[in-house]
């Protein structure tokens, strides 16, 4: 066998034993017992040791030296085993084995201190954590920053001053078309009535149905915090059921369904190799974005959609499937991010990019997070933090060590702006299917321009490769706009 050989091998197995350490989280957060926290725990903890030691195996590097590529492919993966190698080697076996650790316990303290409103009972062990995520940034970043060394984790050669322009870009038009859509003289009704926890699952799996969602590679659970899980012929979501609420079960299923899709609609030649995931948390946020909000909360979609609820829930407060797509796409003052309309999304996101970026270097302590965060909700939305859970304690990410991560939801949206604009023009007639339920030209769409690719390519150059125009945040901000003048008539 040659070197390049000997590499593919080892890599196969690294990629299913990280699929296995995926697959315990998964559990952790679905159906795991409750008392089981420390042993699973020790269980992440161990299956980390094992992950870093063999990425981090000195038999890469020499293998990565003697390799020698055959094509645009071959010198893909030697460039993402590579990278891989490098950033594991920078981090002591020690501290990855902690950070598993203490992440895993931290979801369940985090879960606790939410449900009870809590948030002393929490900021211990996020102080922990903060500590230990510092000292893997120290060791990544090799004297650099520390933030861009952990955010490079989740979006591959992106910078903390590259996104921090761009939403600065960004903030002036979202917050005009908010104040605009705010006094409007047309308000949309809010959707009322209770709506049982059965049928909201039903009517959820009819819409990843409509999606395209592979059952017989799927399946669907409940989760405090929604979340998809894996990859090739194993890619899971989940969801959660508000009785008062069903667009919370709904949406937040075809956004898992989007990440899922994307693992589902990668090359099979790929898998067990770094090609076969999703190349960066913002190429996946793009396929969540756009399946649950350009295509999901459209006039066409919702159409179908306002049928199927009204028949499953015998009537709806709202008279007919005009009103309903207003409905589905209200803007209102609100806490909660995963449940945030389209305008005010993103502000969300800035909050706490520049929160977590002051944790990271220091300028913002856990102690006075509670107050730094209810001042900047304030200041930017405009109503004060009624609660912990409706505020600092709502987003699981900081509880695993997820510090980076946030600015990709943004980012995602910018790209799906792009994506939806060049998917418009190629696939003129897609308002006629979704109106039929049948997202079917869309998913083909993204699946043959973007999801097959995996990690082929780097993330922007495969949005602009499926576009054929440079990401800008421009097609998001004008979609934006045009859909939301419409709505609220102004």
């Amino acid at each position: 066998m040659s070197a390049f050989d000997d590499l593919l091998a080892f890599q196969r197995q690294t990629e299913a034993l990280s699929s296995v350490a995926e697959r315990l989280g998964w559990d952790q957060e679905t159906v795991m017992p409750r008392g089981a926290t420390e042993q699973r725990a020790e269980e992440m903890a161990a299956m980390e040791a094992v992950l870093h030691e063999r990425r981090t195996d000195p038999r890469l590097g020499e293998w990565l030296e003697q390799a020698e590529p055959q094509d645009a492919e071959d010198q893909r993966i030697l460039e993402l085993i590579s990278r891989d190698f490098r950033r594991a080697s920078r981090v002591p076996a020690r501290l990855a084995t902690e950070i598993a650790r203490q992440t895993s316990l931290a979801q369940g303290v985090w879960a606790d201190a939410r449900a009870n409103d809590a948030p002393d009972d929490f900021l211990p062990v996020l102080s922990d954590i903060l500590m230990l995520k510092r000292e893997e940034a120290s060791a990544l970043a090799d004297g650099g920053d520390l933030y861009d060394a952990l955010l490079d984790d989740y979006e591959p050669g992106a910078s903390q001053a590259q996104i921090a322009a761009l939403f600065d870009s960004m903030r002036p038009r979202l917050v005009t078309l908010r104040e605009d859509v705010l006094g409007a003289e047309f308000q949309p009704s809010a959707l009322s009535g209770h709506f049982a926890q059965e049928t909201q699952l039903r009517l959820a799996r009819s819409c990843a149905t409509a999606f395209g969602y592979d059952w017989a590679r799927g399946r669907m659970d409940i989760a405090v915090h929604p979340f998809s899980s894996g990859r090739w012929q194993d890619s899971r979501i989940t969801t959660r059921v508000v009785e008062t609420d069903p667009f919370n079960c709904i949406y937040s299923t075809i956004h898992e369904v989007g990440h899922s899709s994307y693992e589902q609609g990668i090359d099979d030649d790929y898998a067990f190799t770094p090609l076969g995931r999703g190349v960066s948390m913002g190429a996946h946020e793009s396929q969540s974005r756009i399946y649950e909000n350009q295509i999901g909360r459209g006039a066409a979609f919702t159409g179908w959609l306002y049928q199927r609820m009204s028949d499953a829930f015998d009537g709806l407060s709202i008279p007919d499937a005009e009103g309903f797509y207003a409905t589905v796409n209200r803007v209102t003052p609100g806490y909660i991010r995963t449940e945030a309309d389209e305008v005010q999304y993103n502000l969300h996101i800035m909050l706490r990019f520049d929160l977590e970026r002051d944790l990271i270097s220091g300028r913002l302590d856990t102690v006075d997070l509670v107050e730094a965060w209810n001042a900047r909700f304030l200041r930017d939305f405009g109503i004060a933090v009624d609660r912990p859970a409706n505020g600092v304690l709502q987003d699981v990410h900081w509880a695993v060590g997820l510090f980076g991560y946030f600015p990709t939801y943004a980012l995602g949206n910018v790209y799906a702006g792009c994506l939806n604009k060049a998917m418009a023009e190629a696939v003129p007639d897609l308002d006629r299917y979704l109106a039929q339920g049948d997202a079917t030209p869309a998913v083909e769409w993204l699946r043959e321009n973007m999801q097959r690719h995996g990690g082929l390519y780097p993330p922007r150059d495969l949005i602009e490769d499926a576009t054929g125009s440079d990401v800008s945040e421009a097609p998001l901000l004008d979609y934006l706009e045009e859909k939301f003048s419409g709505i609220y008539r102004l």
